[in-house]
């Protein structure tokens, strides 16, 4: 049987879909797994901040309705990308092992966050980040940068930015960690929600298919996941709010969410942790915390 994989055709996300299908080809031989290039509304606008031209859905509604027209048979998608809702009759195969979640600098010359120069240019297409940044440096001047990696390294360069931020995980998975100046961690800098897991979309009828799909799952990466993407929901965060989560699973099983939340204009924000036993309580408390202190 031939399964086909959806994927957007940008280098990470062809590097993100060849990694699936690498692992699944070599689990399920009997079956051919082959790629499709499918290009979205977010691709084709690359001038625009994605706050003034809709919502996470930019990169993946015509993925989805090539899965719901049988056209593919599965899509590859990064998980910070993907909308809360799901169109009905899809779903995500349980969550595969994570990739590195942090954010990182890349800067032209200098070594660090702290020795950027006073009002040093920093370019970035994120609400999250650019909030964060102006927190730890109110200093910094904040340009809207987007496209990919090489595309952001190369606009660094002509327009003379001081320096950009990435996702540690992209780079990693292209091979391109050499460029990392400096890992923001997340006591920093909280990545988006899911930042660094892979999303891997199916129909929900095609059981056989999400049941392979799902072997390869990590049980750690799912509650993570679905902490992250459920303070996302009940913030009602998107691209048009400043909003992070980052959660890890502690020994015991318990689930610790680091959250932050602002207002669309940026000028509040709030910060928590939380401590729980199940993504819905811990998810629901920390947005609770969060969206009080942003008042106030």
């Amino acid at each position: 049987m031939q399964v086909v994989i959806g994927t957007r055709g940008s280098h990470l996300a062809l590097v993100q879909a060849q990694t699936v299908q690498k692992i699944l080809a070599n689990a399920y031989p009997e079956n051919e797994f082959v790629l499709k290039i499918i290009k979205t509304k977010g691709d084709r606008i690359q001038n625009v901040a994605l706050d003034k031209i809709g919502d996470k859905g930019l990169f993946v509604r015509e993925i989805e309705k090539e899965l719901l027209a049988h056209s593919i048979h599965m899509a590859v998608h990064s998980m910070k990308d993907m909308p809360f809702e799901l169109p009905d009759g899809l779903c995500f195969a349980e969550a595969w092992k994570r990739e590195d979640a942090r954010d990182v600098l890349v800067l032209r010359t200098a070594d660090s966050l702290e020795n950027l120069k006073k009002g040093a240019v920093i370019g970035t297409g994120s609400r999250r980040r650019a909030c964060q940044l102006k927190l730890l440096r109110p200093d910094l001047n904040i340009v809207n940068i987007r496209g990919n990696v090489d595309t952001r390294i190369a606009k660094m360069h002509m327009e003379e930015m001081d320096g950009i931020v990435l996702a540690a995980a992209g780079l990693k998975r292209l091979g391109r960690e050499e460029l990392v100046t400096q890992y923001l961690e997340p006591c920093q800098m909280i990545p988006a929600a899911a930042q660094g897991q892979l999303a891997i979309e199916l129909r929900k009828d095609n059981k056989d298919l999400l049941s392979k799909v799902s072997a390869f799952s990590d049980a750690d990466a799912e509650s993570a996941a679905q902490t992250e993407r459920l303070f996302l929901q009940k913030t009602g965060g998107g691209c048009h709010m400043p909003v992070g989560a980052y959660a890890s699973i502690l020994p015991d099983k318990r689930i610790k969410l680091l959250a932050f939340y602002g207002n669309t204009d940026g000028t509040k924000s709030a910060r928590c942790m939380v401590t729980g036993d199940t993504p819905e309580d811990v998810a629901a408390q920390a947005a609770a915390e969060c969206m009080a202190q942003a008042k106030n």
